[in-house]
């Protein structure tokens, strides 16, 4: 047993390091095994020498995120955590200090993880940017946002949002409504991140003049997309024709954006996912970006993590009998 103090800086709250009744603290004591406590204006760690040096490490990283104006929550903390427990120290505290965009409401939208981090920098630097992953890891939220921006910046004259209406074979016409009616409950995602950051009337005005634009993929076809920012959302039930279709509309001044997760595949068992394809056809080409999400990506409660954890290894579980099975049919 050895026992650590760190400093806390004299103009920092500590109630926002510890926490409503220090139970910032407590997720550090329960993941490290630890005792944590202020004493004459220190944490004071106590515990096992391993486990003293990875809690230190996190409550450092959070102390600089307190020093560089971010708030701190469950997410973040356990997020810090779980990159200590098992990449030995990965700094996390620069996480939100670049702002993505700003919401109707004049709130910066940043990045809370560093899979985050690193696909916003993929959509600067490149055309087309692959965004796999689970859902909750703010794949499609972030595309919205950085669309967004870049139309008010006039970087693009125009948003595109599409997605295959996959459940209704992409033939929507035994749904009531006009187009945009059939459509609608396809897009809801695309469309809470476009109402979060223009607002109802905003989103409302830009889609009237035809700036905004919402289809299914089918719509696609025919069509050359310039000086646009082109969101394909759920591409994992794209098939590959659909995928080579979309991405050979983008012209001259165009950024696309493709998300999907790939353990969400509702094609039918006869049919390839376009998105999978295209991870292995478009891996090697430049300007042409993959960024891969994982659960600990997830922005949403913590049980979700661990949800998709779980599926992931029951996954693993069924895919290993299969491969048992083959193998002793062969035998």
């Amino acid at each position: 047993m050895i026992k650590r103090e760190i400093e806390v800086p004299e103009n920092m709250d500590v109630r926002e390091l510890f926490g409503r009744f220090d139970e910032n603290m407590k997720l550090i004591e329960k993941a490290f095994d630890v005792n944590v406590s202020l004493r004459d204006g220190a944490v004071r760690i106590t515990g096992p020498d391993e486990a003293v040096e990875k809690s230190a490490d996190v409550i450092h990283m959070l102390i600089t995120m307190l020093c560089n104006g971010e708030s701190i929550d469950e997410q973040k903390i356990m997020y810090a955590i779980s990159l200590e427990q098992e990449s030995g120290g990965i700094d996390v505290s620069s996480l939100g200090a670049d702002c993505v965009a700003i919401n109707i409401k004049g709130q910066p939208i940043k990045t809370k993880t560093l899979g985050q981090k690193k696909y916003v920098e993929a959509i600067d630097k490149n055309t087309i940017v692959f965004g796999i992953g689970p859902a909750g890891t703010g794949k499609t939220y972030l595309a919205v946002a950085k669309a967004v921006m870049a139309l008010k910046r006039r970087e693009v004259s125009r948003i595109i949002l599409t997605r295959p209406a996959v459940e209704a074979g992409e033939k929507l016409g035994f749904l009531p409504g006009d187009l945009q009616n059939k459509v609608d409950p396809y897009l809801r995602p695309l469309y809470d991140g476009m109402y979060e950051m223009l607002g109802g009337e905003g989103f409302l005005r830009y889609q009237e003049r035809g700036v905004i634009e919402v289809a299914p993929l089918a719509y696609m076809r025919g069509r050359t997309l310039d000086n646009a920012f082109i969101i394909l959302d759920e591409a994992q039930n794209t098939t590959p024709e659909q995928m080579k279709m979309f991405l050979t509309r983008i012209g001259y001044g165009s950024h696309a954006i493709v998300t999907g997760d790939i353990t969400q595949i509702d094609l039918p068992g006869d049919k390839r996912s376009g998105l999978k394809e295209a991870m292995k056809i478009l891996n090697n080409i430049e300007d042409i970006a993959f960024c891969k999400f994982t659960e600990k990506d997830v922005v949403r409660h913590p049980l979700v993590q661990k949800i998709i954890k779980a599926y992931e290894k029951h996954d693993e579980e069924i895919e290993r009998r299969k491969n048992r099975m083959k193998k002793n049919d062969k035998n």
